[in-house]
């Protein structure tokens, strides 16, 4: 049993969520082009009488507690493969949006479970690590890897994207934040009656993406929930034009919202949309940030830089 080890594990945009049709089993198929960014949360492990969870930063308050968190079920989880006691504190340094269709839950996944396996020796392979994720949720493999990757079946089978450049954001955090069952339940209803697509990914967003042309992405850009995310939260319109009217290149919702984001050329514009949000009265925070960021990180971190 070592000392405490932080892991650092970055929030998530979907730049293209294509998803089909119910399954028997409720889920959905999703064509789903994910982009991690820099806004990152921190999860430390350290050695404890017993597991406990705490956590600090904005929103903390709607943070759980318990073992209905995914840090506290991927320290259970790991635990219970390598018959280790899941004796620990995991603490929880939040940035990324609660409930913000960010990945923040699942981010927080992926990092308590890369550092109990460097806490507690077990030499966890990436294969084991990952798979652990995909028991954990759909979201939670993606926190772990980072970059970009197209994921598919239900967003956990992941393969590698190619990207080309640095994209700008500005992520627009609103008031409160919206059950992401809810917003598949209103996509369902919504259609009901239609034939949905099969979910695939779009050759002129992978073509964007390999090339580093922000004008291009801003082109193809999509997500299939953002009608149900309106329908539940029908004022993240008004935010949407709020960021798009400030010279943003393009807006969406996040995932399955409430955050908004929106693509912008370099980051002085950023700052300038960014400005022009808080002021437009229409979101509660609003969040400069750039992409593709690296996945699940033990401290010390490494960009491309150079270590952080």
């Amino acid at each position: 049993m070592g000392t405490a080890v932080t892991v650092r594990v970055p929030a998530k945009v979907n730049v293209q969520l294509a998803v089909g049709a119910a399954r028997p089993d409720g889920f959905h198929d999703l064509a789903n082009v994910f982009l991690a960014v820099g806004l990152y949360d921190e999860v430390t492990a350290a050695p404890a009488d017993a597991l406990r969870i705490t956590c600090s930063g904005p929103d903390a308050a709607q943070v759980p507690l318990d073992t209905t968190n995914l840090a506290a079920r991927a320290a259970l989880a790991l635990a219970e493969r390598y018959g280790v006691t899941p004796a620990v504190h995991l603490h929880i340094a939040k940035d990324i949006p609660v409930a913000g269709g960010m990945a923040g839950g699942s981010a927080d996944g992926a990092a308590a479970l890369v550092a109990c396996d460097a806490l507690w020796g077990t030499g966890a392979s990436r294969d084991e690590l990952l798979a652990i994720c995909a028991e954990l949720g759909s979201d939670v493999p993606f926190s772990l890897v980072g970059g970009a990757a197209l994921g598919t079946g239900r967003g956990e089978k992941l393969t590698p994207i190619e990207v080309g450049g640095t994209f700008h954001w500005v992520f627009a955090v609103a008031d409160g934040g919206l059950s992401t069952p809810a917003v598949y339940g209103e996509f369902d209803r919504l259609t009901v009656g239609t034939e949905v697509p099969e979910p695939t990914a779009s050759p002129a967003l992978l073509a964007a993406l390999r090339s580093g042309d922000s004008g291009a992405l801003a082109g193809a850009l999509s997500n299939g929930l953002q009608p149900a995310a309106l329908s539940l939260r029908p004022s993240l319109a008004d935010t949407l034009a709020a960021g798009t009217e400030a010279g943003a290149l393009a807006a969406l919702v996040s995932g399955s919202g409430p955050t908004t984001a929106f693509l912008v050329p370099d980051e002085e514009t950023g700052r300038k949309v960014a400005d022009a949000l808080l002021a437009s009265g229409t979101c509660r925070d609003a969040r400069p940030a750039v992409s593709p960021a690296p996945g699940a990180s033990v401290r010390p971190w490494v960009t491309a830089s150079g270590t952080a």
